[in-house]
């Protein structure tokens, strides 16, 4: 079966490999891709957006299955586009994919529910908006409403830095019309864990858990970026905790999302919070795989991935057997001089040659001129090294990154620590 996975990230590559180990995987389409995508599958270039384009190519082509990866061509709905050809394809419609595309349907769906979350209130309105904050403690959490690339998010811990969060958002508009309405709400504290569940309906399959490293430096210091790095699993999270999190937050929403007409099929992302209490609450839902958390999570995965995004597609997910290793990932992620803030491309790249004992998933690289690799993004590569525990994956990884050399390379040093107190 020829299959187009759509969208041009490390999460794309690391899909591509994964279904490459299908014995039923016929070519791998990818489209646009990357350089390093581009070693597992054929690239396409065709944008996430151009849906007459990518439905025409998947006909042209009779993939047997699309697979989508990024938020905004969901959001968009690329999923509609593809039923509307009777194209087989995994991931959420329109209306299911509004999970991750409004936080503010997102949180009044979880209070309708009662399902568990931080206290908010949202507004459309800038002096509202003000008016509320100063009435409220810091730290406190502003949000804007719409999808801006994993930065819309700040957990302010100064009236003055909840102030220019609110001002940014909704005056300046830095994020657009995503900033239009925002969220605010109390801020949690405690240790966060991402669980991303196969999901079809009320049928949810929840993979193995996950952590993301989402500030740039050190000690979860300065500016979001979309995830300096990943590990999984958690061992320093009791199993009574993530199950209690499936059977309290994510079954109830994937069938709060059928009561409303919205029935959610593909990849439900949550972002959660162990507060010191011990209870897991839902910061956040995305409606697809993670980047950087699929680059560790699908490494760990030992059944068939194109089995289990058929099953989705097909309705019987439910009757699939998904087994998980017993191996411990770590994924350091590599970036550009000047992220999450401007960046050059085009740096050179040298060492990918010289990695032996990880996975290299590429995020933002292109082949330059003479056929060598260079710079082409912000988050460059993501390097995840495997081990019997996370104290061995997260040596391989460390190790296996210093082989590679970009000007101005720069990475956190402490991913996975926490998980090694």
């Amino acid at each position: 079966m020829d299959i187009l996975v759509i969208g041009g990230g490390g999460r794309e590559h690391a899909i591509c490999w994964a279904l490459a180990k299908s014995p039923k995987a016929g070519t791998i389409y990818c489209a646009p891709g990357n350089a390093g995508s581009g070693e597992v599958a054929e690239l396409v270039p065709i944008q996430v957006g151009e849906f007459d384009r990518l439905t025409a190519f998947a006909k042209e082509k009779q993939v047997g299955l699309v697979v989508i990866g990024p938020d905004d061509p969901l959001a968009d709905g690329i999923v509609d586009a593809f039923e509307q050809e009777n194209i087989p394809v995994f991931g959420p419609r329109k209306n299911a994919a509004h999970i991750e595309g409004s936080k503010t349907f997102m949180k009044d769906l979880l209070h309708k529910y009662n399902i568990p979350t931080a206290a908010y209130e949202k507004f459309d309105n800038y002096e509202a908006a003000l008016e509320y904050l100063r009435s409220q403690p810091v730290p406190i959490v502003i949000k804007a409403d719409g999808l801006a690339a994993g930065k819309g998010v700040t957990v302010a811990f100064t009236r003055e830095e909840a102030e220019k969060a609110l001002s940014d958002i909704m005056v300046s508009q830095v994020f657009g019309s995503a900033g239009s309405q925002v969220v605010i709400e109390e801020f949690m504290s405690g240790q966060e864990m991402s669980i991303l569940s196969f999901v079809d309906g009320e049928t949810v399959r929840p993979m193995s858990a996950a952590q993301d490293h989402k500030q740039v430096f050190d000690g979860d210091k300065g500016p979001n970026t979309g995830g300096m790095g990943t590990y999984s699993p958690l061992p320093h999270i009791p199993d009574s905790i993530i199950e209690e999190a499936v059977e309290t937050i994510i079954k109830p929403t994937a069938k709060a999302m059928v009561a409303e007409g919205r029935p959610f099929r593909g990849v439900l992302f949550a972002g959660l919070m162990i507060t010191p209490d011990g209870k897991p609450k839902t910061i956040e839902f995305n409606a697809r795989f993670g980047d950087p958390e699929t680059q560790v999570v699908l490494p760990r995965l030992k059944s068939d991935l194109l089995e289990i995004f058929l099953a989705a597609v097909n309705g019987t997910l439910d009757q699939v057997e998904i087994e998980w290793s017993e191996e411990a990932a770590v994924c350091v992620v590599l970036a550009s001089p000047g992220y999450p803030a401007s960046y050059p491309k085009g740096l050179e790249i040298s060492g990918l040659d010289q990695v032996q004992e990880a996975l290299v998933f590429h995020a933002g690289t292109a082949r330059n001129a003479d056929g060598g690799w260079a710079t082409n993004g912000g988050r460059v590569l993501g390097v995840v090294g495997l081990g019997r525990d996370i104290a061995e994956a997260r040596s391989k990884a460390y190790a296996e990154a210093e082989r590679i050399t970009f000007e101005g390379k720069h990475f956190r040093t402490d991913i996975a620590a926490k998980a090694l107190k």
